[in-house]
């Protein structure tokens, strides 16, 4: 079994973004969301939703965000 960075994307109220993608980020998207889907037992029903996660963990876990958060007293 795959151990993923993202976990069950939580049902929240949906915000619509407006962005492109290269398509070669879109179809890992597509990919990402169908193994999520698998180890997850939910269904992602567009990959887009997946950005919005991927963004917040990214910035959770960037230590050199972090420290420069920290440092100039950002909340």
């Amino acid at each position: 079994m795959t151990k993923l960075k993202l976990g069950a994307i939580a049902d929240e109220k949906p915000v619509k973004v407006m962005l492109e993608l290269p398509a070669g980020l879109h179809r890992d998207l597509v990919t990402y969301a169908e193994v999520l889907s698998r180890e997850s037992g939910q269904q992602v029903d567009h990959p887009v939703r997946l950005i919005v996660p991927m963004l917040q963990r990214f910035i959770a876990t960037d230590r050199g965000f972090a420290r420069s958060r920290k440092t100039s007293g950002a909340s």
